[in-house]
């Protein structure tokens, strides 16, 4: 840990005559930097405890999706390795082993949180998440789990104390990946929804878990939405320039997208995918900026102080104490230093190289020469440290809501059982759970926009939870199970929001109209 007699110092600014190295001096200085770690630390910790609180049900003995049959089937018929699936769950898949690794996941974030160790701490939770998201499979498969991959993958990198150009590079540049990857998504889109203005129109009541404010701005006027359909594409498209030019189109850029994930944070429940991206805008800020803002949350903290017991008042003002900056080696260095300077370039030119392929393989028809590279995609693919991002590339045009209902009188009459977080009742209000994800929830509306298709495997075992142990889905529901149905079924519902006059009237946030059931399925007893 850094002495905390020591205060902060400005890192040196880039000799004027070195113009073309400007791009890989970004202006965040260790003051970023150490901004930066904490709050990634901060999003670690509730990630792990966000996954900590739901792992047995999802892939547990009892979940969803055992974990024990996965590893069984991949080393049997499978025939795969630890080189395919990365996850250290090849040796221990019971319910102890996948708590136990949360409780280490939330230890090395709290470690780093207080600046102990934080690049090792960083390393060795990106690789027990990447565990957990290898071995949790579909309800790890989000690209906000492989963007916090990627950031902890940098993290590793960044020091304290010090000014580290290169690496703040690579973390502008992932900033720079995300929103303008994005764009090209939205902009490639079949049904050219963002182009034509019409996506917004629909985004606010398709969204997977909307807040109870998507419904107010859904009755905003059609122009409006137009308007921000077209907003989002610039804001995508061209301000993401703006992360590599000077301080003043840096700074206006940090504050469109900051405002747009805000937004994107009172609408919708996107776990902590929101978080993550504001605290990788930092990198849009210069030190001076940092301390700015740095001695304004240092007048709220000694009002706060105040009103604290002193033990705690003492334990927090240590624990801000900024740690020492030293300059750290010069640009152009020789022997030892000119050493690190090479093998941190190998490194960014890795960094942009794979994700330069990735980009043409997802964006473009990859043509004979692309595919020659297919392995580093397979690789790539395998790990997840090295992304794409391709968000809201087309919006939902409709919302359909699958609901899992039982009997306990032949069928005589059918009880539903809504899921806390997704759509159920009509009049219950959307909620808002983030950064909190619960997985489970989410899913199912990608479930809904396929509900004509083949059942997921753990729709399938859900349904067989609810006939024979409905104590191991219980906490997914609001209401109690029954111990003994008779039968399951889902039905099917579409969704839309009332409209004011309706809301007014009636209470209900929701309207909804079936579209069809299942079939009973039987409980065998």
């Amino acid at each position: 840990m850094a002495d905390q007699g020591k205060v902060w110092t400005d890192a040196p600014a880039p000799p004027r005559s070195m113009h073309w190295r400007n791009l890989l001096w970004p202006g965040s200085g260790p003051r970023a930097g150490d901004l930066y770690r904490r709050l990634l630390a901060l999003i670690f910790v509730i990630a792990w405890l966000s996954l900590g609180s739901q792992v047995r049900l999802l892939i547990g003995a009892r979940g969803l999706m055992p974990l024990r049959d996965f590893i069984d089937a991949a080393r049997g018929e499978g025939g795969l390795t630890f080189g395919d699936l990365p996850t250290i769950f090849w040796w221990a898949q019971s319910d102890a082993a996948l708590i136990a690794g949360v409780v280490v996941g939330v230890g090395l974030a709290l470690a780093a949180l207080a600046g102990v160790w934080p690049r090792r701490c960083f390393a060795l939770s990106t690789a027990l998440y990447l565990s957990y998201a290898v071995a949790g499979r579909t309800f790890l498969s989000f690209q906000w789990d492989n963007l916090l991959l990627e950031c902890g993958l940098l993290a590793s990198f960044l020091p304290a104390g010090r000014a580290a150009p290169l690496v703040h590079f690579l973390f502008r540049l992932l900033l720079f990946k995300l929103y303008f990857e994005s764009g090209i998504a939205k902009w490639q889109s079949p049904l050219h929804d963002w182009q034509d203005g019409s996506a917004m129109t629909l985004y606010y009541e398709t969204a997977p878990l909307p807040t109870r404010l998507a419904w107010w701005f859904h009755a905003l006027p059609a122009g409006w939405h137009h308007f921000e359909s077209r907003a989002v594409l610039a804001l995508e498209l061209v301000v993401p320039f703006a992360i590599f030019a000077s301080r003043g189109p840096r700074l206006v850029a940090a504050g469109l997208l900051t405002g747009f994930q805000i937004l994107n944070i009172a609408t919708a429940n996107y776990g902590f995918f929101c978080y993550l991206a504001l605290a990788l805008h930092v990198f849009l800020l210069d030190d001076r900026d940092v301390a700015r803002a740095g001695a304004i949350g240092g007048r709220a903290g000694e009002w706060l102080a105040r009103a604290l017991p002193a033990p705690v008042a003492r334990l927090l003002r240590a624990r801000s104490a900024a740690p020492p900056v030293s300059p750290g080696p010069a640009i152009g260095g020789v022997g030892r230093a000119g050493l690190a300077q090479a093998v941190a370039g190998l490194g960014v030119a890795a960094f942009v190289a794979v994700s330069l392929v990735q980009a043409l393989f997802h964006f473009t028809e990859p043509g004979p020469r692309l595919e020659r590279l297919t392995p580093i995609m397979r690789l790539s693919q395998a790990y997840r440290l090295i992304n794409t991002y391709h968000l809201f590339a087309a919006i939902t045009t409709t919302r359909i809501e699958p609901q899992f209902e039982t009997t306990s009188d032949g069928g005589t009459t059918w009880t539903e059982h809504d899921l806390w977080h997704k759509a159920g009742d009509p009049a219950r209000a959307p909620d808002f759970v983030a950064p909190h994800q619960p997985r489970v929830d989410f899913q199912l509306w990608f479930y809904g926009l396929n509900y004509q298709h083949r059942q997921p495997s753990y729709v399938a075992t859900l349904i067989g939870r609810l006939c024979e142990d409905p104590g191991a889905v219980a906490a997914l529901f609001r209401a109690p199970l029954p111990e003994h149905p008779d039968a399951v079924r889902l039905s099917y519902w579409r969704y839309h929001f009332t409209r004011q006059a309706e809301a007014r009237a009636t209470g209900a946030w929701w309207r909804r109209e079936s579209i069809g059931t299942t079939r009973a399925i039987p409980c065998h007893r």
